[in-house]
């Protein structure tokens, strides 16, 4: 069996004994996507707003308004959405303030050549454009209380405006249930403090934080809180394929549109389990398999779906490294991924540390899986530390695998591992 799955900005060749291969396990969106091109796609969805007056109605008389969007590690088509909002927005209020909130959530800021690759010359030369940072609070507005009990302290910008909207995308989430909608206000422009509250260890373990699920999701709570707080009116979210084109747009409330492109993403994403001691996954390739944090989330999808003790092959890039100081060093000390585990599991929701979630999850990975992480642009020194193997190629690591299972062991392929809801 050959394949080629997602790596970086290209494609990996992979091959695998007939014998031992079981099965693929990836989304299936041929036939469900909406017809026409992608802009077609994005100027009917704003055409027909879910569960809220057209943008062109809400900016009318407002000077104001503040344009929340995503930030590098997320393969949002700004490319073609923004152009589109901004002159929808300006044709039906010509002299409306426009700033566009780069919403980086807990990560590190988003480069000039990073705002470039996403949006174009055109619009970072021409626009206001302001990137959020969860350390500074002295940027925060105090919201009040979640219904955690953390602190809603959000990015003043988005709180000091006339009008809040947001521009996103749309896929399943490995703790919040799914991505977009609410999320561009927490974490997306949230304090760091109020970031750690909602993703503190209690949540993170809970049986209902986990990809697909938003009924019940303790994080998924809080979020739709904090965007109500923050009077988020209005969302544009995507839905893109492998290529990372739209093939599907929702528009209006902040929550019914959302549901509406969760419920369209659940129709292309769940997928049966089939189970087998290795499983491959990726993370998409770019811009989602920069670092090993972000990879945490398409093991998730192999989580799901590899028998105990199995191996996980992780194929991701990494090229920016581990994606978070605390996260490296706090899994470089520990012993064990049990012993981790068990520390943070005891950690109060006032004393989560900064990316304990990734911590927790790849720990409670670690702790049931080998995970072999394929990559030949990260320091195999960094990934041994954090208590997974390296592999340089593919077939270094399918090899290994079969060291530790045994050379009948089945493998099953998840080639986009944060675009599918194994069940």
């Amino acid at each position: 069996m050959q394949l080629k799955i997602p790596y970086s900005k290209g494609k990996m060749e992979i091959n695998i004994p007939d014998e031992n291969f079981l099965g693929i396990l990836e989304s299936h969106p041929e036939g469900k996507e909406q017809p026409g091109t992608q802009e077609e796609i994005v100027e009917r969805a704003l055409d027909n707003a879910i569960g809220s007056p057209k943008l062109e109605e809400l900016v009318k008389g407002k000077k104001r308004m503040v344009i929340i969007t995503s930030d590098h590690t997320r393969p949002v088509p700004s490319r073609v959405t923004m152009p589109i909002l901004l002159r929808r927005i300006r044709e039906a209020n010509p002299s409306i303030d426009i700033s566009i909130l780069i919403a980086t959530g807990f990560h590190r800021a988003t480069t000039h050549e990073e705002l470039v690759d996403r949006f174009g010359e055109d619009i970072v030369k021409n626009e206001k454009i302001i990137i959020h940072d969860s350390q500074d609070d002295a940027a925060m507005a105090d919201l009040g209380l979640l219904p955690s009990g953390g602190k809603l302290l959000i990015n003043r910008a988005a709180i000091d405006t006339d009008l809040l909207i947001a521009e996103g995308f749309i896929e399943s989430h490995f703790f919040a249930g799914f991505s977009g909608g609410r999320k561009a206000i927490l974490p997306g422009i949230a304090s760091a403090k109020t970031v750690m509250a909602n993703h503190c260890s209690k949540f993170i373990k809970s049986d209902k934080a986990r990809t697909g699920i938003l009924e019940g999701n303790p994080i998924h709570r809080d979020m739709l809180h904090a965007a109500k707080e923050a009077k988020l009116a209005f969302i544009l979210n995507v839905v893109i394929n492998a290529e990372k084109e739209v093939i599907a747009a929702f528009a209006g409330d902040s929550q019914e549109a959302h549901i509406t492109g969760c419920d369209y993403v659940r129709t292309l994403a769940e997928i049966k389990r089939n189970p087998s001691d290795i499983v491959v996954s990726t993370n998409g390739g770019y811009p989602l398999d920069q670092n090993i944090y972000q990879a945490v989330k398409g093991m998730t999808a192999a989580e799901a779906n590899c028998n105990e003790g199995g191996v996980i092959i992780m194929v991701a890039a990494c090229n920016d490294g581990h994606g978070g100081e605390s996260f490296y060093k706090t899994l470089k000390a520990a012993k064990t991924p049990r012993e981790l585990l068990d520390q943070i599991e005891t950690t109060p929701q006032e004393d989560t540390l900064p990316d304990q979630w990734e911590m927790q999850i790849l720990a409670r990975i670690l702790d049931r899986f080998t995970v072999i992480m394929v990559t030949d642009l990260c320091d195999p020194q960094m990934i041994r530390d954090m208590h997974m193997e390296h592999a340089l190629t593919f077939d270094e690591a399918l090899k290994r695998a079969f060291e530790i299972k045994g050379k009948d062991a089945k493998v099953t392929v998840i080639p986009d591992g944060v675009s599918v809801i194994v069940r």
